[in-house]
């Protein structure tokens, strides 16, 4: 005869004052425990590659000033490369933009296209006529 033979066959106890447990509550005692909230997501955002911004000549500024003069007087498309800056720290990300000038502010220094992109002139990289593939200007 086995050590436990008197009580094996026995009902499972069961509390007449508290309820039993749902079985989603008992598994949520099983989940990974995050001590700190926030940790992962902070370390992602570190771990987030963000480029600098390059820095033009004045003869790469003059020229850009020209192409942005010609485009908006000429109306057509135009591809635009432009520096994103990062919401949440220092750097961002080059960004292309197919469209046609509908307004240049200087006072604001901002190109605005057609479809409201709004491009600030001193993050402009770089302009390519957007009617012809190897660049018309």
């Amino acid at each position: 005869m086995g050590v436990y033979d008197d009580i094996i066959d026995l009902p499972r106890p069961t509390s007449a004052r508290h309820p039993r447990m749902p079985m989603t509550d008992r598994a949520a005692q099983f989940q990974p425990f995050q001590a700190l909230s926030g940790y992962g997501s902070a370390i992602r955002e570190t771990a987030r590659v963000t480029g600098e911004r390059a820095e033009l000549t004045e003869e790469e500024k003059t020229i850009l000033d020209e192409k942005l003069r010609y485009l908006f007087e000429a109306g057509g498309e135009a591809v635009f490369t432009w520096f994103l800056p990062d919401e949440k720290k220092d750097g961002g990300a080059y960004v292309t933009n197919l469209g046609t000038i509908k307004k240049i502010d200087p006072l604001r220094g901002i190109v605005v296209l057609m479809d409201g992109t709004v491009i600030p002139i001193e993050d402009i990289l770089e302009i390519k006529d957007g009617a012809v593939r190897d660049n018309a200007f």
